[in-house]
């Protein structure tokens, strides 16, 4: 693989992957890239583009990764160029790097509400607007104004919320690299912001088991259920293959005790389905992200 001469030390190879996931599973990574910029980053798209497989990297929440690793070129936001935030009025910019708590917190330092559902969610601005994140009955898709996204060209353009398909747990933005999302809040006191975060925090730590590690939700709710009831409804709660259990708190939630392997998982995922589907004539769809 032939890389920029600028980049290629910055370029590594076999890197382990699993430290930087929420789930804390997986193999190395074949080829791995930390740009400082969006110069770097459209330098190492155009060269990988054709080449090899490409996969963004960001806080490592929702996805589960081979214990086989992933055979391409992994690309980590983490450097202080995709953190920024910026505040204009009811406005808030947050590049994609930037974690969803640290949005939640600058829209209450700001006394701007319409935020607050993201507190205690794992992930960042960048992920979460690929995916319309959302908790307890809002989404991103509610409160994004526009969006600066990257080709796989290196090209740069910006995205206007009606021309971004969002539905439910999907944006239509994979051929994409979002760089930075604008967000349309509302003024409101900074105690009441204060206060709902803190409800949605309680909700969230009596709901789910912060024990063990893991990809948060592991299905999508189909149209008109709950995915952690019918799992629960199946009896599968504690069920485990391995090191991977289905949490006792929350359903939905597949639990790393430890050391468990992508393959432990993968079971887990293919035996609940199965019950479900057996069952309860219900056919679950994942929402985390499998690499291999």
């Amino acid at each position: 693989m032939l890389w920029p001469k600028a980049l290629i030390k910055n370029i590594r190879s076999g890197v382990p992957l699993a430290q930087y996931t929420t789930f804390k599973i997986g193999g190395k990574a074949k080829y791995y890239f930390e740009p400082q910029n969006n110069r770097q980053l459209s330098q190492v798209l155009k060269s990988a583009a054709r080449n090899v497989p490409i996969f963004l990297l960001g806080a490592g929440s929702n996805i589960l990764i081979s214990d086989s690793g992933v055979a391409g070129l992994v690309i980590r936001f983490c450097r202080a160029n995709f953190k920024k935030i910026t505040v204009r009025g009811k406005f808030i910019r947050c590049h994609s790097a930037v974690a969803l708590s640290q949005l939640a917190q600058a829209a209450k330092n700001n006394g701007l509400s319409g935020a607050e559902f993201l507190a205690g969610i794992p992930g960042t601005v960048g992920g979460a607007v690929l995916m319309n994140a959302g908790a307890w009955g809002s989404s991103i898709a509610d409160i994004v104004e526009e969006i600066q996204v990257m080709g796989y060209n290196g090209k740069i353009k910006v995205l206007k919320k009606n021309k971004i398909k969002f539905g439910y747990r999907c944006s239509g933005l994979e051929k994409y690299v979002i760089l930075s999302a604008k967000f349309k809040l509302l003024p409101k006191s900074k105690a009441a912001v204060a206060g709902l975060m803190r409800e949605y925090l309680c909700k969230r730590i009596a709901a789910q088991n912060t024990r063990f590690a893991n990809a948060g939700c592991i299905f999508k709710n189909p149209v008109g259920y709950s995915a952690g009831k019918l799992i629960d409804q199946c009896g599968l709660k504690g069920v485990s293959i391995g090191n991977a259990v289905v949490c006792r708190k929350h359903a939905n939630f597949i639990l790393n005790r430890g050391k468990a392997k992508s393959a432990d998982v993968l079971e887990l995922i293919r035996h609940i389905r199965d019950s479900v589907r057996s069952k309860l004539n219900v056919n679950l769809q994942p929402e985390i992200k499998v690499w291999r």
